[in-house]
């Protein structure tokens, strides 16, 4: 028989309407409506990006120096290419009113600042007034956290290393805020000029500075760049332009959202357990017009053809929705999301995100209905007379199984290309799939489980019909299981991690963390500073070492990039030291330390682990730009660097003869008594105002501030999940509401109670989802150790009131799913029932 004689029958079928299909289409409507919602929202992020590049840049293109400022020949080059030129200096400094101190991040800028954007403030003023100076006393302005925590209001004084500067107003919006990137405290702007004579700006000190271009329209950026770079990129410069005018956002929500859709993904999958639930029903109910086709001599190609039209009519339907849900969603919550993101956003219906999550849908879809659509051939026209299901194979045709797989296959292909991570699309959906492989396991180990349970519990009728009713295989356990179990891995883990994070930013990391940074210290102030901290009993450790900053040019005579790719090191300035011997804790995996009177040709001793991710060895050699200055070094040795203490920690050590004559500070950690704190940095922030403390709780408070926003982003991609996740389960109940009459109806015949009945309805749903949710736990666990063992590299202990909701919530979750239906099988007449089923 042909196709068209298949889309004929198909055509008649679905007169009948979306009866028995409304949970397919909401399943597929969700997973697809949460992936394109992500997209969407991503795709308005990188558009008010690319937007608003310049204002977020401050400037069309952007020249950054690290220890130093431009020679007169770098200035002339970029007088000679731009309209207008804005100097910007930016380092970190310690604020001080009377005996309060906060760390601050300092910009200082100049008459041109800001080239591009306005800059709001609190009064109402012009930049230029707040700025100015009166009465020998320079203007600056703030922003609100630092004036509150220093108990400041617009006209007091504050000092600034060893010069006083007058609040004239509060920081509302900086233009450019973006660009600066993450900072470890709140802004404080002044002019430039205004910094001399306070003593924060000495050889050495760490300072980066930024020359902003305005360019002639037309300019080609892409031009320009190239000969920044071949003219400056050797001496330190770094290039930013408004094509990205914040590239650290950028990459941050490309990530972020990569992620995201990977967590949409799983419940795409949850949809999909659904969507095969909702296949298999309607099937099983169209037993009887199967058998009746292939008694008039339809084959088995003809019957498949006709329900796969339906199904993908009804799959395109079920996209369809999700993606004008996922478009429309977030245009019209537009308002609400963009004052809750600070970045500009440009919401629009942007086809790309769309077409992704189209393209997600109809290949999950696909996949999860091939496998009950492939059972319709074994309906035989002898089923008119039993129950073909019944005894029908578990396992489709091996062509069937080889297509799920190339879906399969095709849909983690699409996924690391669209969302261009291999690794984190990998391990994100190789962690949907051991979970979905683990509750399918144990949905056949609930059944064996309920069976044997059954059998003990003589004597208690309530519970031993609800194990009965749990090991009978027209249950749906397992779809429930499967859906409800899922979503609950995925917020399972996610409220693992988070608990881990929080457990040893709030305990683990001050047992061995130190209480300061101190940094910006010069070498005639370092006796002085390390006779307080050694007289003091309530310090029990000080290290230091000198500081410099340096840009890994070239690997083995090559540009760094073609040798390391694009790894962390070699994208931006990194810390820099030298010692004449290695630290007493040092351990040297490779190679040698230098004789410590060593004045020689430079060598290094690199990061073990960072060497082996760029391909390093033993002799190699790194050219290493140093204030302007190229220092080419061979390495000697490799050793561990533990960035976990929030020590002290170099990717590179040189020997001393090839640094120490340049100008440099250095930088000191201080471990001591919590109680101690507060007077070692007023008598060392006295003594030295120059010297910037870093209070380690503060930066960590920020870091995990940042990793809090992260875990509720990804616990609201697991709720969309889980809701999924619910209507599956719905679906479920409405699905087993026929059984749930029947077996009403046959226990009142037997002298049961309407409320034994009830609470055998009830138990029989809260086993099934304290079952689904201890899976889940279990799966969310193992996720999260792995999580936290090999990405985050943190110890692990179980979150136990984090796993105990989960236990509760996917228990009620199955309660609250079928006691509408449970209850309306309980107001059956026996008799009506019972004669239906003769």
């Amino acid at each position: 028989m042909s196709l068209a004689l298949a889309a004929r029958f198909a055509r008649r079928e679905m007169r009948g309407g979306l009866r028995g299909f409304r949970l397919f289409l909401a399943c597929l409507a969700l997973g697809v409506a949460a992936i394109a919602a992500v997209g969407s929202v991503r795709a308005a992020i990188e558009a008010g990006l690319a937007r608003e590049g310049a204002a977020l840049l401050g400037g069309d293109a952007e020249l950054d120096f690290t220890y130093r400022f431009a020679t007169p020949e770098e200035r002339a080059w970029m007088t000679e290419r731009s309209v207008a030129l804005s100097e910007i200096v930016e380092f970190r400094s310690m604020a001080v009113a009377g005996e309060d101190r906060a760390l601050t991040q300092i910009k200082g800028v100049d008459d041109a600042y800001p080239l591009v954007g306005q800059m709001r403030l609190d009064p109402d003023l012009p930049l230029s007034l707040a700025l100015a100076t009166e009465d020998d006393l320079p203007g600056a302005v703030m922003e609100r956290a630092l004036s509150d925590r220093l108990g400041l209001a617009p006209g007091d004084v504050f000092r600034l290393g060893t010069r006083d500067y007058r609040l004239n107003a509060l920081i509302l919006r900086e233009p450019d805020s973006a660009a600066s990137g993450f900072a470890l405290g709140p802004r404080t702007l002044l002019r430039r000029d205004a910094l001399e004579g306070s003593g924060l700006l000495s050889p050495g000190t760490l300072y980066n500075s930024k020359y902003r271009l305005k360019l002639a329209p037309g300019t080609d950026l892409a031009a320009l760049e190239a000969e920044a770079k071949t003219r400056f990129e050797n001496a330190g410069m770094r290039w930013t332009d408004s094509r990205n005018g914040a590239p650290g956002v950028a990459r941050f929500v490309e990530r972020l959202s990569a992620f995201l859709v990977l967590v949409g993904l799983s419940g795409l999958a949850v949809g999909g357990v659904g969507v095969s639930a909702a296949v298999r029903s309607y099937l099983r109910g169209k037993t009887g017009v199967i058998a009746t086709l292939r008694a008039l001599g339809a084959d088995r190609a003809t019957i498949f053809q006709t329900y796969f039209i339906q199904i993908g009519a009804l799959s395109l339907l079920g996209v369809a929705i999700g993606v004008i849900l996922g478009g429309l969603v977030p245009l019209l919550l537009s308002p609400v999301i963009a004052s809750r993101l600070p970045l500009p956003t440009s919401f629009a219906l942007y086809p790309a995100p769309l077409a992704e999550a189209a393209i997600y849908g109809l290949l999950t879809a696909l996949a999860f209905t091939l496998w009950p659509l492939a059972r319709s051939e074994d309906v035989r026209a002898a089923t008119l007379f039993r129950d073909a299901w019944a005894g029908a194979r578990s396992l489709p045709a091996a062509k069937y199984l080889a297509s799920i797989a190339v879906l399969a296959a095709a849909l983690v292909g699409l996924a690391g290309w669209f969302n261009g991570s291999w690794r984190l699309t990998l391990w994100t959906l190789g962690g949907i799939a051991g979970a979905l492989a683990l509750l399918m396991l144990a949905s056949l180990l609930l059944r064996v489980l309920a069976r044997a349970g059954a059998r003990l519990a003589r004597g208690r009728p309530r519970l031993r019909w609800a194990l009965a009713a749990l090991a009978g295989p027209g249950e749906g356990a397992g779809a429930v299981v499967l859906s409800l179990g899922l979503g609950l891995s995925v917020l399972a883990a996610v409220g693992q991690i988070d608990g881990n994070l929080r457990k040893a930013i709030a305990g683990n990391l001050p047992d061995v963390a130190p209480s300061y940074f101190f940094v910006d210290i010069q070498k005639d102030q370092m006796p002085g500073y390390t006779e307080r901290l050694e007289n003091d009993p309530a310090v029990s450790r000080i290290d230091s070492a000198p500081m410099l900053r340096g840009v890994v040019t070239r690997i083995n005579d090559r540009p760094a990039r073609e040798v390391a790719g694009d790894h962390w090191v070699v994208r931006g300035d990194r810390g820099v030291t030298y010692a004449a011997r290695p630290a007493a804790d040092a351990n040297i995996t490779e190679g040698a330390w230098w004789p410590e009177d060593y004045d020689g040709p430079p060598l290094i001793s690199f990061a073990a682990e960072e060497g082996a991710e760029m391909g390093l060895k033993l002799g190699d050699t790194l050219t290493i730009n140093v204030l302007g200055r190229d220092i080419t070094g061979t390495i000697a040795s490799f050793q561990e660097v533990d960035f976990s203490t929030a020590g002290i920690g170099f990717i590179l050590t040189m020997n001393p003869a090839a640094l120490e004559a340049a100008p440099h500070t250095f930088i000191s950690t201080v471990y001591a008594e919590p109680e101690a704190e507060a007077a070692i940095l007023r008598d060392l922030a006295g003594a030295y105002p120059n010297i910037t403390a870093i209070r380690v709780r503060d930066a960590i408070d920020r870091v995990s501030a940042v990793l809090s926003s992260l875990a509720a982003a990804t616990s609201y991609g697991a709720l969309a999940t889980l809701l999924t996740g619910f209507v599956v389960l719905i679906g479920a109940a409405a699905a087993g509401a026929e059984a749930r009459r029947y077996e009403s109806a046959l226990l009142k015949t037997l002298g049961a109670s309407r409320r034994a009945i009830a609470a055998s309805f009830i138990l029989r749903a809260a086993l099934l989802g304290l079952f689904a949710g201890s899976v889940a736990l279990l799966a969310g666990i193992l996720g999260g150790w792995a999580v936290s063992r090999y990405v985050m590299e943190t110890d692990f202990v179980v979150i136990w009131s984090s796993a105990l909701l989960i236990v509760t919530g996917g228990a009620l979750a199955s309660v609250l799913a079928g006691l509408g239906f449970a209850l309306r099988a309980l107001n059956a007449r026996p008799a009506q029932v019972l004669r239906a089923r003769e």
